[in-house]
């Protein structure tokens, strides 16, 4: 889904496909008529955005197999869907009953780590459409913060040096730009802005930068604002936006059962008190210490952005509103893609669960609905993709 900003540019939206569990080409390929079309079309858009989730077996294969990756742009094509952007965070079965600490595994200091967003890189040059002025990857914030040493350090130093070298060779070779955003994350190395000024200070600017999570920057408890003018002033730039929400809860201690059906085996809840006074790797962790029942949670637990969770919980969606103001709603857009990741809908209470991939669809299609009313209010603006827009994508 595309959309003029004030300042001329256009911003990409997109629901990122991680919430499908498929691994093979076959299976991205039916996930695309089963939810991407139905949504497109309920969304009345000419041409619907992802953010397409490829595991690194199948991105081997297709950074492989050019003949594989044209199928994949004709599959996309002829369905109206379109893809710049690639969610390179979770490595492999991140469906998988239980995922947790395992999504940050292979971290950056691994070789692993490098072959697989050069891989996505390689295949998001052939997935682009012909006007979109670049293309992004969003990938984890270093790794989990512990063990974490001098040389693991040195080590990941080494491969951002390699990863813009790669992707400053790879626009030799295709006159197509890619750049890597590293998304902080509660937990990790990289858990907010300030750390990723310090982390990221020496890399390559103009190839690597920063994904701002918006429910990762609420259980932070950062403020939007403060936080996209740290960026800025760093000369970080913002490659990638996810535009989700986190579980709020302001009296916890009034609250502990509806929490728990929140506290499931599948996905890590990191969860942080007011001001991150404390904190904690997971929800069930949060509700065994009955020391911080009074103070305000915040939960990583990204809810379905257009419905508020049953009370007396909330979700974040006002810091969400205040960091889409911050990133695209002044006169300049700081970031042009964005990317709506609401991953957990298959682990969400049973009774708020959808019933069947039609449901899904739905309710993914009233995520974007949301947004696109969301950026409508600060001014950016629908078009369609008719003559006099080709071209316009800057």
């Amino acid at each position: 889904m595309r959309l003029r900003h004030p300042d001329g540019q256009t911003v990409h939206l997109a629901y990122c496909t991680n919430v499908h569990p498929a691994e093979d080409l076959n299976g991205i390929v039916g996930q695309l008529s089963t939810y991407a079309t139905p949504m497109r079309e309920r969304l009345d858009t000419d041409v619907l955005g992802l953010g397409l989730w490829l595991s690194a077996g199948v991105a081997a294969e297709l950074a492989a197999d050019a003949s594989a990756r044209r199928r994949l742009r004709r599959e996309l094509d002829v369905r109206g869907l379109e893809v710049v952007t690639l969610n390179g965070f979770p490595y492999r079965e991140f469906h998988a009953p239980v995922v947790k600490r395992a999504v940050y595994v292979p971290d950056w200091a691994d070789p692993a780590r490098l072959r697989y967003t050069l891989d996505l890189a390689r295949i998001l040059v052939d997935l682009l459409p012909d006007d979109a002025a670049r293309g992004s990857i969003s990938t984890l914030p270093l790794g989990w913060r512990e063990p974490w040493d001098g040389p693991q350090a040195a080590r990941v130093a080494r491969a951002l040096d390699a990863l813009a070298q790669g992707l400053a060779g790879l626009e030799v070779l295709t006159g197509r730009t890619i750049r890597v955003a590293f998304e902080p994350e509660p937990g990790c190395v990289i858990e907010n802005t300030l750390q990723a000024t310090v982390h990221l200070a020496r890399v390559d600017r103009q190839r690597l930068g920063v994904c701002v999570d918006l429910a990762h920057l609420a259980c932070a408890w950062e403020d939007p604002v403060a936080a996209v003018q740290r960026l800025a002033r760093a000369g970080l730039p913002v490659v990638k936006v996810q535009v989700s929400a986190a579980l709020e809860i302001a009296a916890p201690a009034a609250a502990r059962e509806t929490l728990g059906r929140y506290a499931e085996p599948r996905f890590l809840h990191q969860t942080r008190t007011s001001g991150c006074r404390h904190s904690f790797d997971d929800l069930d962790e949060a509700l065994a210490d009955a020391t911080v029942a009074g103070e305000p949670w915040r939960v990583h637990y990204h809810v379905p952005l257009h419905a508020e969770p049953e009370p007396p919980l909330q979700s974040t969606t006002a810091v969400l509103r205040a960091g889409l103001a911050a990133l695209v709603g002044g006169p300049v857009a700081a970031c042009d893609h964005l990317e709506v990741e609401t991953y957990t809908w298959g682990v969400l209470p049973l009774d708020r669960r959808p019933d069947g991939p039609r449901a899904l669809a739905h309710g993914m299609a009233a995520e974007l609905a949301w947004t696109r009313d969301t950026l409508h209010d600060l001014g950016i603006k629908d078009f369609s993709l008719g003559a006099d827009d080709r071209g316009a994508t800057t």
